[in-house]
């Protein structure tokens, strides 16, 4: 019985750690970091301080993906990425 109970308590942390960010939230932050570079709103130079931190973010996503740290499976063995 504690054994169940210390299980759904380690799950329930584990689950209560993992947060997602809404685009409105990101759009929100992505302005914010912008305005603390000294930029202002409604120019170009503020729209692509927002564009340059939304395709860092993606470039970010694909070097991650690209070095997944999990073994791949293929007919001939693992490899892994090192």
């Amino acid at each position: 019985m504690r054994k169940g109970i210390w299980m759904m308590l380690g799950l329930t942390l584990v689950a209560a750690g993992c947060q997602t960010i809404t685009p409105e939230e990101r759009r929100a932050r992505d302005e914010a970091e912008c305005r603390s570079y000294g930029f202002t709103k409604r120019n170009d130079a503020f729209a692509e301080c927002l564009q340059r931190l939304e395709l860092d973010r993606r470039d970010a996503r694909r070097e991650a993906l690209r070095y997944d740290p999990w073994p791949m499976i293929y007919p001939g063995g693992f490899v892994v990425y090192r």
